[in-house]
């Protein structure tokens, strides 16, 4: 019997665990619903910070809300399902984390409207590498049962997107070192940190995202 075959006969024969405690949720699926959600936020956080003056960030309140409903449901669910289609940790972390990630984009939104900060050349660069780190995020997700090559090339990608996220953090806090205006330092600092709280989740979350796909068989 060719290797081909072989490989074939094991995607082919059924998992007799599987087949006695069916799988009653489709976890991957809801997995990639927030993740499209999530990604739906940061959009919409980059897309605000482009506008001027800014408003009330209502929308990335209600995105983020959503998402927890979200995530909720999908906690109800795995608390309540037999079999899953991979350790049911990552996938409760996947999911926290993908909402840290949100959260945070959220909290950068609303204290910069109520402390009346303008995007500034450093939050608007982190806010873009976070978001090209989490758009290849949710590609790794929807595709990490499918593809697992494909989905490492994600992972290294997003990780570049989380190290230029750190370094600008850097770079930015140097230059508000330098500023003779303290009061819009210390605001500043306060944005620059949850956006770099932002880039640790997403990093969190690649990790969790490497474990699972790793443990994937």
């Amino acid at each position: 019997m060719s290797e081909k075959n072989s490989e074939s006969e094991k995607k082919t024969k059924p998992n007799i665990f599987n087949l006695i405690f069916p799988r009653k949720y489709n976890f991957e699926e809801m997995l990639a619903e927030q993740a499209d959600k999530t990604l739906t936020g940061v959009e919409t956080l980059v897309i605000w910070l482009n506008s001027s003056p800014l408003s009330d960030p209502v929308h990335m309140v209600q995105i983020e809300e959503e998402v927890d409903a979200m995530r909720h449901r999908m906690e109800d669910k795995l608390i309540n399902s037999f079999s899953t289609p991979f350790d049911r940790q990552d996938i409760y972390d996947l999911s926290r984390q993908m909402d840290y990630l949100l959260n945070f984009s959220k909290e950068t939104a609303i204290e910069m409207y109520t402390f009346g900060v303008g995007a500034d050349k450093t939050i608007l660069a982190m806010a873009e590498a976070l978001l090209r780190g989490c758009s290849f995020t949710v590609k790794g997700v929807k595709i990490m049962n499918t593809n697992k090559n494909q989905v490492e090339d994600l992972i290294r990608k997003a990780s570049d997107a989380d190290h230029e996220i750190e370094t600008l953090y850097v770079a930015g806090m140097a230059e508000l070192f330098r500023t003779d205006n303290p009061m819009d330092a210390l605001k500043k600092r306060e944005i620059y940190h949850h956006l770099r709280d932002a880039g640790r989740a997403l990093r969190r979350t690649l990790d969790i995202l490497h474990h699972a796909v790793v443990g994937l068989v």
